[in-house]
């Protein structure tokens, strides 16, 4: 699909839907549409498109508030939003809907430190895609910087 798109370099890791390629700015705009419209033709399945470029990715690296506090890598994720939130959405975020449980909003990025793990907590895709009035996509904090890795190959 990705190919078919224009893409160029295309790569997979895992079975979680991270396709790793190369594209035109032009092309980037209409991407997420043009290859969540491809997925639900072929299969069936309505699901979002989030993309990140490897500097965005990078800046989603550089900049959670967790890992700069010392937070063990393995209770960092990441959820990628589709669009920016609208600042009162964010603002009416419940910090103490799943403690121990924590979040930080920047940008387009939601970072969640969960010590008990992803099964457990309450701050779901559901609930920020509800929140915010956005799409989102989580990865664990592994296999972002695997992928910001393989971006730079």
């Amino acid at each position: 699909m990705f190919m078919e798109a224009g893409c160029t370099d295309v790569r997979t890791f895992i079975q979680s839907g991270n396709v790793i390629f190369k594209a035109s700015p032009s092309k980037l705009e209409k991407l997420p549409a043009l290859i969540a419209k491809c997925i639900e033709e072929r299969f069936g399945f309505k699901i979002p498109v989030v993309l990140r470029t490897a500097e965005q990715l990078g800046e989603t690296i550089q900049n959670n508030p967790f890992l700069k506090a010392g937070a063990a890598e393995d209770m960092l994720h990441v959820y990628f939003l589709a669009a920016l939130p609208d600042a009162g959405n964010v603002k009416g975020l419940d910090a103490a809907r799943s403690l121990p449980d924590a979040f930080s909003v920047r940008g387009r990025d939601v970072y969640v430190q969960l010590p008990n793990g992803m099964a457990r907590t309450k701050l779901s895709n559901a609930y920020f895609d509800s929140r915010l009035a956005t799409i989102s996509t989580a990865r664990n904090w592994r296999t972002v910087l695997k992928l910001f890795e393989l971006m730079q190959v």
